[in-house]
């Protein structure tokens, strides 16, 4: 299992009329984590697209348990559970403080820059094979 976390402040324009965070502003942050995973592990996304690679969303779901406000500051949590092969499969939690307002995960697969489904990169797969 590998993990990212990254902090985000909730900005005004992320509210609705009710003061409430927007439902669809989770998936941003969701990106934003999944990306700070693959930069840790030594894949910055730029460098993947450079090399050639697009790593596609195929599914994304969420479920909010408690609303985030305004200048909130929330914990997004990133987690790789199983080691990938062809699909990256990753669960998300997000925090305000200890307390979970929301959960989700997404599915991706590589794909060459024409769209074609692909394997990964060879550095992609030795690396995940050491962590898992």
């Amino acid at each position: 299992m590998i993990q990212s976390r990254v902090e985000v402040t909730v900005r005004y324009a992320e509210t609705d009329m009710m003061g409430i965070v927007y439902h669809a502003n989770y998936l941003p942050w969701f990106e934003v984590a999944r990306t700070a995973l693959l930069r840790e592990q030594g894949f910055p996304y730029r460098q993947l697209e450079t090399d050639g690679y697009r790593i596609p969303v195929l599914e994304v779901a969420a479920k909010f348990v408690r609303p985030a406000l305004y200048d909130d500051t929330l914990t997004i949590v990133a987690t790789m559970k199983e080691k990938p092969l062809l699909r990256i499969r990753l669960e998300y939690e997000v925090f305000r403080g200890e307390e979970l307002l929301a959960t989700g995960h997404s599915s991706h697969a590589f794909c060459d820059l024409h769209g074609r489904p692909t394997r990964p990169p060879p550095a992609f797969v030795a690396k995940m094979s050491a962590l898992f």
